[in-house]
């Protein structure tokens, strides 16, 4: 049952990696840069959103 278990979140593990790497190379360097500044600029959007 452990290695049934274990062999599931591999699969999990690989499924999410690749999905990871598929999003990476399917989106515009642009879309990237926008999405890794959301964090950076997480004060700003507060800000907007709560007027």
């Amino acid at each position: 049952m452990t290695y049934f278990i274990f062999i599931g979140d591999m699969l999990v593990m690989l499924f999410m990696v690749m999905l990871v790497i598929w999003v990476g190379f399917k989106t515009s360097d642009e879309k990237n840069r926008q999405a890794a500044e959301i964090p950076l600029n997480d004060e700003d959007l507060e800000e907007m959103n709560h007027g």
